[in-house]
């Protein structure tokens, strides 16, 4: 199972130990597009501050967000489980989990970036911010440069196994499952049952719950079908449609009745 998480657009400090080393993180066929980002970015953060910042879209109490992005070469890094934060992050409980659930979910689990592409989330990186609707005045829209790349590299990494789709729309705009990779992809929303709206902040809460019972009880789906079963016995109530033409991914609504 691939499980695909939006970032957290808060992070934690960055850590104190060694600073980044871009060739160390997964999925290595990203590398010359994250390089790219990386050196823009850092130049864009080392020059003009006010420019940086509408470039980014900080607010002026997010100035020091600029300051941080000028240092991601030499900023001490930490696991990206650790630099994410926030309420799916808190939901999911990275830290808590117990040794079997951590192994799976360094193996499972993907987190998308503005940044680096994807990162898994025992790779070490610093705190920065670049959120995946960035238009860079080199690159352009980060969501249109990761396309090419990702297209090349995730289809392999998803194996030939469940594809868990968490992320924002801004995070799938960089990679969206094709062919028959798509046909065992599973979208998910989370609706208020009563009114069958989404609302942000239980969504997020409830993804996390739910990635953090689905590796707490070791289930291993091989499809859209299997996981649609996996939470139901973990007590999710669940409403799935089947894609109407090869090609397509699964859609999963998962009703809650309390917003928390």
């Amino acid at each position: 199972m691939l499980v695909l998480l939006p970032p957290s657009e808060g992070k934690a400090s960055s850590g104190r130990g060694a600073p980044l080393k871009p060739e160390s993180l997964s999925l290595p066929g990203l590398t010359d597009a994250r390089e790219a980002v990386l050196t823009e970015l850092v130049e864009l953060c080392t020059g003009d501050e006010d420019k940086a910042r509408e470039v980014l879209g900080l607010s002026e109490g997010l100035r020091g967000e600029v300051a941080k992005n000028a240092e991601l070469r030499t900023a001490g890094a930490r696991p990206a489980g650790e630099t994410y934060t926030g309420v799916l992050y808190d939901a999911l409980g990275l830290a808590s989990l117990d040794a079997s659930a951590k192994r799976r979910a360094a193996r499972s689990l993907l987190v998308f970036s503005g940044l680096w592409g994807a990162v898994r989330v025992t790779d070490r990186i610093p705190s920065y911010r670049c959120s995946m609707g960035v238009k860079l005045p080199g690159l352009g829209a980060l969501g249109a440069h990761w396309r090419t790349p990702m297209a090349s590299v995730l289809p392999e990494v998803a194996g030939d196994g469940l594809v868990l789709d968490l992320r924002s729309a801004a995070y799938a705009a960089a990679w969206k499952p094709k062919g028959e990779v798509a046909g065992r992809t599973a979208s998910v929303r989370v609706l208020h049952a009563p009114t069958r709206k989404v609302v942000s902040h239980f969504n997020k809460a409830t993804k996390g719950r739910m990635v953090r019972s689905l590796l707490t009880a070791g289930a291993a789906p091989k499809g859209p079908a299997e996981l649609v079963e996996a939470l139901r016995d973990l007590g999710y109530v669940v409403e799935a449609e089947a894609p109407a033409k090869a090609g397509q991914a699964w859609s999963l609504d998962v009703l809650v009745t309390e917003v928390h």
